[in-house]
């Protein structure tokens, strides 16, 4: 989508859209109302800076319907279409590495209660692996704080990746 068209469009469109980066309905709200964004980056930086005032609360919002590491994202709309792209790099995991992340992501969540979140774009399984281990060692205030700056990464490659000038 150009940046002129999400600019353009309608509030209802334009919030499908940014769901699709982050579903947290009032940074959604927050983003669609600041337009026009004069450029791509604008509009990043201005995603940003509200991704920074997100809650634990936003978190397991936007965690609500997310894949594990490892799984398959269900549904066909475009936020399962991304997370399938995001995790391509899970599709040629090594058994044993995948049987690992399947396991310490089932301690994750029996630990902190939510799944696993990390950027998986550009990262491969044995990082994903090595990242989740490290995490579990959080407490849990670390652990939201880290788990609400890989979103913000998510969500900040996703604009990027759909929203051209």
């Amino acid at each position: 989508m150009l940046l002129h068209d999400f600019n353009a469009a309608d509030a209802e469109t334009a919030a499908s859209a940014v769901s699709v980066w982050a579903a947290i309905p009032r940074w959604v709200d927050d983003v669609v109302a600041g337009r026009p964004y004069a450029s791509v980056d604008v509009l990043a930086e201005r995603a940003a800076a509200l991704a920074a005032t997100w809650t634990r609360d936003d978190l397991d919002t936007a965690l609500a319907h997310h894949p594990r590491i490892g799984e398959r994202a269900t549904g066909e709309g475009a936020e399962a279409a991304a997370s399938a792209r995001e995790q391509s790099a899970m599709r040629t995991a090594e058994s044993d590495v995948a049987a690992a992340i399947a396991s310490r992501n089932a301690a994750y969540e029996q630990r902190f209660g939510r799944v696993f979140l990390i950027r998986a774009a550009g990262r491969s399984p044995d990082e994903m692996r090595a990242e989740l281990e490290r995490r579990l060692a959080n407490d849990d205030d670390a652990e939201v704080r880290e788990a609400l700056g890989q979103l913000a990464e998510i969500a900040i490659l996703r604009l990027r990746g759909m929203i051209e000038p």
